[in-house]
């Protein structure tokens, strides 16, 4: 077995913000222990952003970071595959839970998540949290917001900058445990990073509060724990008025196995 040309370095962090009781945001970042299956099958970062109230976002979105975990793993399918049904599995379990506990009724989640396998990226995707691409001093937005406003600017009725400060710019169109089935966005082909690649994946806390230029400052200068904490901090000091999750996955250069920090839950 070779080992791969790069490291894959990874810090996590959700926070409650400066305005809620309760963080209804969750996040996952896996490494598998065993050699054969991380060669098999890469590393995993997920974001997710409940709805639904205190309980119901907490429960849809937690769940959704578990089962997206255990069911990506389990299943013997190609990545991409197997990746878009740990999200359709997710969502089956968080609309049967819901149906049937009345105090859960209406939650829902966006998911958000990425896999990193022998050079190759693959994202399925579902709702308002988002995927950056940080490359040679450049941000690229890789996944597409199934919000109400980004219909609206597609279509031509607003500008991108409208829908930024639309009142309603947090109704979003597509969420796991909604319904009893889900569309889930998928890229058209496997995206190959590179040594110096930065992904970022964040919670709307984050991508309302701070412009993505200056995402892509702070994560191109820091190391992935130091840029998740700056981001953090940020969102904070402009209201924090939801709660924020960010998580980087730097692409390092180095012949050695591929490594993650642990989640961080501040606030």
């Amino acid at each position: 077995m070779i080992d791969p040309p790069y490291q894959i370095v990874i810090s996590a962090m959700t926070d409650v913000g400066c305005r809620r009781e309760s963080n209804q945001d969750a996040t996952r970042s896996v490494v598998p222990g065993d050699p054969r299956v991380l060669l098999e099958k890469g590393v995993l970062v997920v974001v997710a952003d409940g709805m639904g109230g205190h309980a119901g976002g907490e429960t849809a979105s937690r769940l959704a970071v578990d089962v997206v975990h255990r069911a990506y793993y389990d299943d013997l399918q190609p990545v991409r595959e197997a990746l878009a049904d740990a999200l359709r599995k997710a969502n089956r379990v968080i609309y049967e839970m819901a149906v049937g506990e009345p105090e859960l009724e209406g939650m829902g989640t966006t998911c958000t998540a990425l896999v990193l396998h022998q050079g190759l990226a693959e994202c399925a995707h579902v709702g308002d949290s988002r995927l950056y691409l940080i490359r040679d001093g450049e941000i690229y937005q890789m996944t597409e917001d199934h919000s109400m406003v980004r219909s609206l600017v597609a279509r031509g009725v607003m500008t991108t900058d409208e829908a930024r400060r639309h009142t309603d710019r947090n109704i979003i169109l597509r969420a796991l445990g909604r319904r009893p089935h889900v569309e889930v966005a998928l890229w058209q082909s496997p995206f190959p990073f590179c040594a110096g690649d930065k992904f970022l994946l964040c919670s709307d806390g984050l991508h309302e509060l701070v412009r993505e230029d200056e995402m892509k400052d702070v994560v191109a200068a820091e190391r992935p724990h130091n840029a998740t904490a700056r981001l953090v901090a940020l969102a904070r000091s402009r209201g924090g008025y939801d709660n924020i999750t960010v998580a980087v996955a730097s692409i390092v250069a180095d012949a050695g196995m591929p490594r993650t920090r642990d989640t961080q839950v501040a606030g």
